[in-house]
């Protein structure tokens, strides 16, 4: 039996109906993403308000879509030494490839001079520390002899499957990270500390950050990721990068502070995953001048004005 004209028209109506209701969903969630985004890009204007040299990225983990900036076009083309920003990177990548054991201690030295960088550690004095430890209070003596372990290629392995050797696309014109091949045990130790032999991009550096949430995310039960998100979280929290949690967000993340050259002017990192229990956007900063703490605290306040600050 065929369906009658005003069966017909009430099918149609109720398509039509579904139709509107689909099309008024993604409106509200377009509207929705676009009052979010506002509302970071306000955070960022506020916060970078005293430092108007902050480079500034702020991006979606879900989506890697950029939900606010400040000097995106200058931090696209500048590339700079990372600091100990590279260490989550290569520790997560040491782990899970089990060529590093996570409860192995290593005992700080200190005084730590590799290649003409001096590079003394300033957390507070402690017994030997295993993974977890070192990552909270970015001992550079652990990280020393962990990157000790490693080729070149595990080393460019571990950088590069976190996408922080290639260009990410954020904007039409930019660097693409300068790594020059290690050929000694000291060359992979500085390459590793990133303080020689490897320069990168903010964009790069958010990008690599994403990647890793994501990694962190897809395999949370192994001893890789519970290692390096608990370090995060701490050095965020207590630890090296404590001044981000200032914002009143809590945040995983990490500073860095290199120089251009051994003894020269420094310049300062900070890349987080906030909230730290269940990261939605990676909050990354640079500082042409200043060191990682100023840019955690950089990090802080456009936290404490964004839509992840409950009221």
């Amino acid at each position: 039996m065929r369906p009658s004209w005003q069966q017909t028209g009430i099918v149609l109506a109720g398509l039509a109906t579904v139709g509107l209701s689909a099309w008024a969903q993604s409106r509200q969630v377009a509207q929705d993403g676009t009052r979010a985004a506002a509302h970071w890009q306000s955070a960022v204007d506020q916060a970078k308000g005293n430092t108007p040299d902050a480079r500034v990225l702020v991006l979606e983990i879900a989506s890697g879509h950029m939900l606010a900036s400040a000097r995106l076009s200058e931090a696209s083309r500048t590339l700079a030494t990372p600091g100990s920003t590279l260490k989550p990177l290569i520790l997560y990548f040491a782990i899970a490839s089990r060529r590093w054991d996570a409860q192995r201690r290593v005992a700080c030295s200190r005084q730590m001079h590799i290649g003409g960088h001096q590079l003394n550690c300033s957390h507070p004095a402690a017994g030997p520390m295993d993974a977890q430890q070192a990552l909270i209070w970015s001992c550079n003596s652990y990280f020393a002899e962990l990157a000790a372990t490693l080729t070149p290629d595990e080393l460019r392995q571990s950088l590069s499957e976190r996408g922080l050797l290639a260009a990410t696309g954020l904007t039409p014109e930019e660097s693409v990270a300068e790594f020059h091949e290690p050929l000694t045990r000291q060359q992979i130790q500085l390459a590793a500390l990133g303080v020689e032999g490897i320069r990168v991009t903010l964009p790069e550096l958010a990008e690599a950050y994403r990647s890793l949430a994501i990694e962190l995310a897809a395999h949370s039960q192994s001893k890789a990721a519970q290692v390096v998100r608990a370090g995060l979280a701490d050095s965020a929290s207590f630890g090296m990068a404590g001044a981000a949690s200032l914002g009143g967000v809590p945040i995983a993340g990490k500073t860095g502070t290199a120089s251009a050259a051994s003894g020269g002017a420094t310049h300062g990192w900070f890349a987080g995953l906030a909230p730290a229990d269940s990261p939605r956007v990676v909050v990354a900063v640079y500082l042409p001048s200043g060191h990682g703490s100023d840019a955690a605290e950089l990090a802080a306040e456009l936290l404490a004005h964004s839509p992840l600050r409950k009221p």
